[in-house]
């Protein structure tokens, strides 16, 4: 059957028509930015203060995008006769986003938390070569790492904080105890500056006792001396 002529017209017109009358949902961009997930792989931040310069994301880096440089530094000994130590001082950590095929392998391997997803993606340049971000830039980018989600509620709680707070429990303790010790060494400090106050008034009361027929108060010299004729 021969077609219809303008049939081919009246389905595009009757599409046009049925995408006017639904809601737009072209994004405004850049004027409004878009919601992104929360886990975007965007760049990769660097938080400078963990990274040991290990090289282990260096090594692993299938693509070889990431540069690392650094230098060794003497710690002298923290005590008298102790050893001398050295570490690694970072002078470089960059990355070539224009080799990076964002595997996040680099992220995966870090063994002390130094890499992590952001999901900004402004990062276009109009010379390939500035596309290696040094680590200034990257620590920006850090400041953007959305939150790690929340953990299960019945999940077993981290070793890390249970051993943080199990150290902090401890301490607490010891501090009360040696409040508690520094209070009781105080009181019997008082009780030994009152003490001989009242020494004077038992060894009275002793001697009263031992000579029934003087009062409380009255010294030797006043007791003891012989009556006069014409005294009671």
């Amino acid at each position: 059957m021969a077609p219809i002529p303008g049939s081919g017209l009246a389905k595009g017109l009757a599409v046009t028509l049925r995408t006017m009358t639904k809601k737009t949902v072209t994004a405004q961009y850049p004027d409004v930015q878009p919601d992104l997930p929360p886990r975007t792989r965007g760049v990769i931040g660097l938080f400078e203060e963990n990274c040991t310069v290990c090289m282990l994301c260096a090594r692993e880096c299938p693509d070889w995008c990431i540069y690392i440089d650094s230098h060794k530094e003497t710690i002298p000994a923290t005590t008298p006769g102790g050893r001398e130590r050295s570490r690694n001082v970072l002078d470089r950590f960059a990355i070539d986003f224009s080799l990076c095929m964002y595997c996040g392998i680099c992220i995966e391997v870090c063994p002390f938390d130094a890499l992590f997803w952001s999901p900004e993606f402004e990062y276009a340049e109009t010379d390939i070569r500035d596309l290696t971000h040094e680590r200034d830039k990257l620590r920006e980018w850090m400041w953007t790492v959305p939150a790690p989600p929340a953990l299960d509620p019945g999940a077993e709680e981290p070793k890390e904080i249970a051993a943080a707070r199990k150290t902090a429990e401890k301490l607490a303790a010891q501090q009360a105890q040696q409040a508690q010790q520094a209070q009781q060494a105080q009181q019997v400090e008082q009780a030994q500056q009152a003490q001989p106050d009242t020494e004077p008034l038992a060894d009275e009361q002793a001697r009263a006792a031992e000579q029934p027929g003087r009062a409380v108060g009255d010294s030797a010299q006043q007791t003891d001396r012989p009556r006069q004729e014409g005294q009671p």
